[in-house]
C-alpha cells in the first residue's frame, strides 16, 4: 500500500504577489489634500505666522467664482446665513483668499462678520 504524502501549498509566491499589488496601488493613488476644496494660490508675504489649529475655527475659503466652508462649496447668501448662527464671537474665522480674488469680496466678508459681531478673524498668507 503506497502512502499518500500531504502537500501543502506554498504561500510566498502569493504573500510576495500581495506586497506588490499593495505597493502598486500606494504609488499610483493620489493623495486628497483634505485642507482644501477649492484651489487657492495664497499671496506671498514676507512676515506670516503659523496659525494655531488647537481651537476649534470656521475656516473660509474665497476663490474668484467660489465660496467654502469646511470643504463645502456654498453661495454668498449661505456664507451670511453660516456666519448669522455663530454663538461664540470670539471663535476665530480663518480666511484663506486667493491672491486673485477682487477685493471688493474680502470687504463683503469683513462686513458680513463685523455686522454678526465676529471680531477673530485672521487672513492666510503663504510666508515667502
Amino acid at each position: 500500500m503506497k502512502r499518500r504524502e500531504h502537500l501543502t501549498p506554498d504561500l510566498t509566491p502569493l504573500i510576495d504577489i500581495l506586497f506588490l499589488l499593495l505597493i502598486f496601488f500606494l504609488a499610483t493613488s493620489v493623495f486628497k489634500k483634505s485642507d482644501f476644496a477649492l484651489n487657492l494660490t495664497l499671496p506671498n508675504a514676507k512676515y506670516a505666522s503659523k496659525v494655531k489649529s488647537e481651537v476649534k475655527s470656521v475656516e473660509i475659503l474665497i476663490a474668484k467664482d467660489k465660496i467654502a466652508i469646511s470643504n463645502k462649496i456654498i453661495s454668498s447668501n449661505q456664507l451670511e446665513e453660516y456666519l448669522s448662527k455663530i454663538k461664540d464671537k470670539n471663535l476665530p474665522i480663518i480666511a484663506k483668499i486667493d491672491k486673485d480674488v477682487p477685493y471688493q469680496k474680502v470687504a463683503k466678508l469683513l462686513d458680513v462678520c463685523t455686522k454678526y459681531s465676529l471680531v477673530n478673524i485672521e487672513l492666510i498668507q503663504d510666508k515667502k
